[in-house]
Parts: C-alpha cells; sequence; structure tokens
C-alpha cells in the first residue's frame, strides 16, 4: 500500500482528494492536514505527501524544503502547479519529488503518486529541458566554486551554496527567504561555514570565497 498524506489549506479539498484516492486499492490515506506543522508531525507515516502549492505563507516550498533536508527518501508531490517552467522549477529545487498539474486529469495525479512511489519523476518534455538547462548551471557555479576551495574545508553542497549567498552580501534572513529555510538553520549552517574555512567572521569567509573564485 502506498500511504499517502494530504496536506491542503482547505479541509474540504483534502476531503474530495482523499475521496478519490481511497477508491484504489494500493492506496491509502493516512492524513488530511491544513498546516506545516501538521505535515511534519505526520511526515514519518506516510510514502507520499501530496502538498498544496497555495499553502499561506510559502508553506508549501517551506515545507518541501524542510523535509528534504531532515529526510531526502521522503517523497513530495506538489499539487497545483501550473507548467510554467519558473513556477516547476522553484519546486523541483526545493527538493519536490514531481509535481500534479491544475489541469491534469485524476489518472494523471494517481499516475504520478504511484511514480513517486517508485522513485520515477515525470515531467514534459518543456519542463525536461529546463531541469537540464537549469543543472548545467548549477554544476558549473559549484565547480568554480569548489576548484578554487581547499578540499581540507569540507563543505557541503548546502554548506557552498550558503557561502556563495554570504559572498553576494546576503543576510542570514535573506539567506533563509531565498532558501525556503529557517533562519536558525542558516546560522548553523554559516557557524559550520566559518568553522571549516577558519575564519572567524562572515566577511572573513566572504573574502575567502572572492581570493579562491
Amino acid at each position: 500500500m502506498i500511504r499517502v498524506l494530504l496536506v491542503n489549506e482547505i479541509r474540504l479539498m483534502c476531503n474530495v482528494v482523499a475521496s478519490v484516492l481511497e477508491d484504489e486499492s494500493d492506496i491509502e490515506v493516512i492524513g488530511r492536514v491544513t498546516s506545516v506543522d501538521e505535515a511534519l508531525d505526520r511526515a514519518p507515516e506516510s510514502d507520499v505527501m501530496l502538498v498544496s502549492t497555495r499553502l499561506p505563507g510559502n508553506g508549501a516550498l517551506k515545507l518541501i524544503t524542510a523535509m528534504a533536508e531532515a529526510d531526502p527518501s521522503a517523497k513530495v508531490l506538489a499539487l497545483g502547479l501550473t507548467e510554467s517552467k519558473e513556477h516547476v522549477l522553484r519546486y523541483v529545487e526545493a527538493g519536490a519529488d514531481g509535481y500534479v498539474l491544475k489541469d491534469n486529469s485524476v489518472d494523471e495525479m494517481l499516475t504520478r503518486i504511484r511514480a513517486a512511489y517508485r522513485d520515477k519523476a515525470l515531467v514534459s518534455p518543456k519542463i525536461a529541458a529546463a531541469l537540464m538547462s537549469r543543472v548545467t548551471e548549477w554544476a558549473q557555479l559549484f565547480a568554480d566554486i569548489e576548484a578554487g576551495i581547499n578540499e581540507s574545508a569540507g563543505l557541503t553542497p548546502r554548506e557552498l551554496e550558503i557561502l556563495e549567498l554570504i559572498g553576494q552580501g546576503l543576510t542570514n534572513q535573506e539567506i533563509a527567504d531565498r532558501l525556503f529555510i529557517e533562519v536558525g538553520t542558516v546560522k548553523n549552517h554559516v557557524h559550520s561555514i566559518l568553522q571549516k574555512l577558519d575564519v572567524s567572521s562572515r566577511q572573513d569567509a566572504a573574502a575567502y570565497l572572492a581570493v579562491v573564485k
């Protein structure tokens, strides 16, 4: 059975989607929640989370990012997107394992849930091309950074990303908003970066980055 957790700001919509899923012999709806906090509490019980992109306060992006940080193996689908490259990429880059478009049919939604459960991602040719282009951009960015940073620093990909944003002059809050993570998480990463680079301030870290790039 595929255990699905529904996350939607409107409980009635949770009930509507649940009524569809419960007709499937291989799918079990294990919960219907309306907030990010509730979703995080119930997440360990689920195989796939179906998350509405209309959650208040960028809730879907925050939830997807939190799940990617806490449990990279978790399967999260963004529900209700338009097939805009920028719109879809925003959620995929946050850590979504797939998406269900506003105009997808019930059968397409079921197919995407089953695909996510089996570690498969279903995307249109247009989105696939955009993803490949974005992967190339990020690969070049990190290659440029990593080539200049001493291997002994041992920065993680997330720390490298945050170091780059520090170099752009962003504050912890601005970095948190950009990456859709908590400001406390950013502070922890910054502390780790300073330790690994053996510097005492953000300015020193930014200077280090400027020297090696």
